[in-house]
């Protein structure tokens, strides 16, 4: 006998999700279960990618989440409900940052940082090159950063990721050229990501 891993589930389609999202906006609880489960993990890379404190990325998801079912009767289906709900995660990332410069600033904590750097797992295929492409993202202008996350690692379309970004496709495809180019050549080493033009 042996234990088979169960496929990963298929993320439903924009169609359905966007379904689910005029479902829960007439009452349907089950559509709302639906819609935060298939959209769950878009929400929280968004929200990561977008530069986000990993230990508050969940928080800043839940708070996404609560603000969408807050204005769910807003939603009209124009766009697809995950383009819609990674607007939402934008402005709550935004709000966020926002909160956090105005607040005091703890001191340097190198404690908690070495152990916290200590106790992720190094042996992972792949976990270096995760490292360093995440350092790499977060070097980039938060533009261009945004930009780049959105078609190229969650599989938006450029029309899609220019609702998300409040700017014209045209900006969108320059941002994304502009973040390939800097990461070509950080990746090469012909100059830091932070000096590119």
């Amino acid at each position: 006998m042996t234990d088979a891993v169960p496929p990963l589930p298929r993320r439903p389609s924009d169609r359905v999700t966007t379904a689910w999202a005029l479902a829960a906006r007439g009452g349907d609880p089950h559509a709302v279960g639906r819609l935060v489960r298939a959209l769950h993990r878009d929400v929280l890379r968004y929200v990561c990618f977008l530069g986000a404190d990993p230990q508050n990325a969940d928080d800043l998801a839940q708070e996404t989440f609560l603000r969408a079912l807050d204005g769910l009767r807003r939603f009209q289906g124009r766009s697809s409900a995950r383009t819609w709900l990674l607007s939402i995660a934008r402005r709550t990332v935004i709000d966020s940052m926002r909160y956090a410069s105005s607040r005091p600033r703890v001191s340097g904590t190198p404690d908690w940082e070495t152990a916290a750097e200590r106790a992720q797992p190094h042996g992972l295929p792949g976990f270096d090159d995760g490292v360093v492409l995440g350092e790499l993202l977060n070097t980039l202008p938060d533009d261009r950063r945004e930009a780049f996350v959105l078609p190229q690692m969650l599989g938006f379309s450029y029309a899609e990721a220019a609702t998300v970004c409040a700017c014209p496709v045209g900006t969108v495809r320059s941002r994304v050229a502009r973040a390939r180019t800097s990461l070509v050549r950080a990746l090469a080493g012909a100059e830091p990501v932070a000096a590119a033009a």
